[in-house]
Parts: C-alpha cells; sequence; structure tokens
C-alpha cells in the first residue's frame, strides 16, 4: 500500500467510527503490532514523506530568500536561515531511514553481549594490526637484564646497591591480646 493510501486508510478508519479517538487508538494499536512483529513500512512511509515535505519547505524558502536578497536583506536572512534549517532536518530524516534500513554494526574489542552488536576480539576493517610483543633482552649500556646505572655525580656510598635481601629473625608478638 502506497504511503498517500496508507494515510488515507488510517483517516477512513478514523472517521468510520463511533467514537473517533477509539478508532485512533485502535489504529496505532495495530501499526505497533505491525512495528514489533517486525513490519517496517509504515515508519519508512512516515520518514520519507516527512524528507520530501522538508526537502520542499527548503526550496520555497531558498526561492523567497533569493526573491528579498535585493531589497529586504533581513528578510533574505531569515529565510535563508529557516530554509537551512529545514535542509538540516531532511537530511536527519533521511539519516534515520538509512540507520533503519542498514544498522550499524559495532565493533568492539571485548563487551558484554547485546542486541545488535558484535564482538571482534581481530582487527576492524580501519584498524592497524598491533605491533607484535617482542622480548626485550639485556640492556646494552647497563650489561644486566634492566637495571639502573648508578648515578656517577652521586658519593660511593650513596649510590651503593643495596645488599641483598636477608631473612629477618622471628619476630614476637606482643603477649597481652586485643581486646
Amino acid at each position: 500500500m502506497a504511503p498517500s493510501a496508507q494515510a488515507a486508510s488510517t483517516i477512513q478508519t478514523l472517521q468510520k467510527s463511533d467514537n473517533p479517538l477509539q478508532g485512533f487508538v485502535d489504529e496505532l494499536s495495530t501499526q505497533i503490532d505491525a512495528v514489533h512483529a517486525g513490519d517496517m513500512k509504515r515508519p519508512e512511509a512516515m520518514l520519507i514523506t516527512q524528507a520530501h515535505t522538508l526537502n520542499e519547505l527548503f526550496n520555497t524558502l531558498a526561492r523567497r530568500a533569493a526573491a528579498n536578497m535585493g531589497e529586504y536583506i533581513n528578510a533574505a536572512e531569515r529565510y535563508l536561515r529557516l530554509a537551512l534549517k529545514a535542509q538540516s532536518q531532511c537530511r536527519a530524516t533521511l539519516e534515520t531511514l538509512s540507520a533503519i534500513k542498514n544498522p550499524p554494526v559495532v565493533y568492539a574489542r571485548q563487551a558484554n553481549i547485546a542486541q545488535n552488536q558484535q564482538v571482534n576480539n581481530g582487527t576492524g576493517p580501519n584498524e592497524r594490526p598491533r605491533a607484535r610483543e617482542t622480548d626485550i633482552g639485556q640492556s646494552k649500556q647497563s650489561g644486566g637484564d634492566h637495571e639502573l646505572l648508578p648515578d656517577a655525580r652521586a658519593s660511593e656510598t650513596e649510590s651503593r646497591v643495596d645488599p641483598p635481601l636477608e631473612a629477618v629473625g622471628e619476630i614476637d608478638r606482643a603477649e597481652v591480646g586485643r581486646g
């Protein structure tokens, strides 16, 4: 059913019932059920209708701005601002329609799995491969494994390397308990 036919069908449904509000509620619940069932034809039709309407509004306001450019610069500026707002809303409406038709894929290193989310622990499409981890060998300057060089400016007693740790004797505990 074409978008205009859908709108006409909705209006006819609302006009036929004794209580217009009840007919409106019934039609809305029918449309809600259709969306829950996965039928997105109606929302897509609404968005494309809104985008065309906003585009027409943009064109009309842009023509009025151009017509007022010479004499009435303030009016031209107002029309142009409104035209650009309509253009922006048209773009946003089309982006929404695009997102409904083609949902974005989320690339995450690690995340809780949720609806419409994908976990990739590898590399993404625009991601450089990670550098391999390398084993760092002996330091060239110190000659040892990651040792700090002694400070040549300090005195010999200050720059001595700590002697190896020795075992500590038994620690005497207090004879009086806590309490």
